[in-house]
């Protein structure tokens, strides 16, 4: 029989103590807060971190392959690659699929208001699922079966409240070039990204129309979007598409084509880091606190052990049960509450956030379990760990006096 252990039940679940049941109380919702914020503060970050890529990553692709040349402006130096170059980067690991896009500046002159955008080509292979998560109203152009595509446009939410436009509305836009040309569109769908940057400069449009504008061949393209499939091998990837191109073409990947964007989300990381700290602190605070009142409070029960010949490392072992005990009940609560408030979330989206503060709508969330395992397993250790400290008081408490002063 484990005499430790069976004492540590005893005093646990039998035990009549008034002053130390308020503790133990204490420290239980201590460790559940402590959970609850340490799993919801890492799903949320993994949540928006996630959201604001997926966006990026859904507008310009993962690896883009333009000219290499000192061009700053908005449209790029055409360039074409062979259907060899095309089969080649589509059968390096990682890599899904590559589209052709061009880009090319435009000024909207509608109802007296002029805008200047930057219309961006695509053509009938490219993915248009992140632009249909993203309608608000209308369609996807559809480049297959619609004869008018190259007449069709999609256009941001924030463009169309300002223009006083609709879906199904013709308007001109005008291109600056020698001659000055200009062509009329029909507003096919109305998107958001609830990103400023993507709202106020972009409309979506066909890559043929670009191409009879710049003068372009059938097969040329401002550049290329490479969409892979684990983002985490991202640089790698690059690297792989940058040494299968000709020597004048160069890839680059949307995180440096973005910077301030993805430092601005790695920097986010430092405060799961402090959220990590701060909570795993109260939470040993009030374990040592209450594993010392506990000792205090049953000095004459070590004295009565200590006097029948029990050695201070068993004595200790009944504490670091109940000690244990403590922490399993707490980590019980917060996982099952994180857990609920979790699912909630994700199934309702209830928690709202301010599009033009945040880029999203709602307040994301996303965790793995093995995430939620690493958590509840350091807080553990770390708690016993700590657990230690206090129960070194066991080994300087002395039979003598303690069953003088019963």
């Amino acid at each position: 029989m484990n005499f430790p252990f069976f004492l540590a039940k005893r005093i646990t679940f039998v035990g009549q103590r008034t002053f130390s049941k308020l503790i133990v109380r204490v420290t239980i919702g201590a460790l559940t807060l402590a959970i609850i914020a340490i799993i919801l503060s890492v799903a949320i970050l993994n949540g928006f971190k996630g959201g604001i890529t997926d966006k990026q990553r859904g507008f310009f692709g993962d690896v883009i392959v333009t000219k290499y040349d000192l061009n700053s402006s908005y449209e790029n130096t055409p360039l074409a690659l062979d259907s060899t170059e095309i089969n080649e980067i589509k059968q390096l690991p990682n890599v899904v699929n590559l589209y052709p896009f061009a880009t090319k500046a435009g000024i909207m002159n509608v109802n007296g208001e002029v805008e200047g955008v930057l219309l961006k080509g695509i053509d009938k292979d490219y993915d248009q699922e992140y632009l249909s998560k993203t309608l608000l109203e209308g369609d996807t152009i559809d480049f297959i079966h619609d004869e008018d595509a190259e007449n069709k446009i999609l256009l941001s939410s924030y463009l169309c409240n300002r223009l006083h436009l609709k879906v199904g509305d013709e308007f001109l836009m005008y291109f600056i070039q020698e001659p000055i040309r200009k062509r009329k569109f029909k507003i096919q769908g109305v998107y958001s990204t609830n990103s400023d940057e993507l709202d106020k400069i972009y409309v979506i449009g066909s890559l043929n129309l670009i191409r009879r504008l710049n003068n372009l061949g059938p097969n040329e393209a401002g550049g290329y979007e490479i969409r892979i499939n684990n983002f985490a091998l991202l640089d790698s990837t690059t690297r792989l598409v940058d040494e299968t191109l000709p020597l004048e073409l160069t890839a680059t990947n949307v995180v440096e084509q973005l910077p301030d964007i993805f430092n601005w989300l790695n920097m986010l990381d430092m405060n799961d880091n402090i959220i990590f700290a701060l909570m795993v602190i109260v939470a040993v605070i009030n374990m040592i606190s209450a594993l010392l009142i506990s000792i205090l409070e049953r000095s004459a029960m070590i004295g009565v052990l200590k006097a029948l010949g029990m050695a201070n490392k068993g004595i200790k072992k009944i504490f670091l049960y109940n000690s244990l005990y403590l922490i399993g009940y707490g980590l019980v609560l917060g996982n099952g509450i994180a857990l609920a408030i979790y699912l909630f979330q994700r199934s309702t989206r209830f928690f709202k956030l301010d599009p033009s503060i945040y880029y999203i709508e709602y307040v994301p969330m996303f965790i793995h379990w093995y995430d939620v395992v690493l958590l509840n397993g350091a807080l553990i250790v770390i708690a016993l760990l700590t657990m230690f400290i206090p129960s070194m008081l066991i080994s300087r408490i002395s039979p003598i006096k303690t069953l003088q002063f019963k």
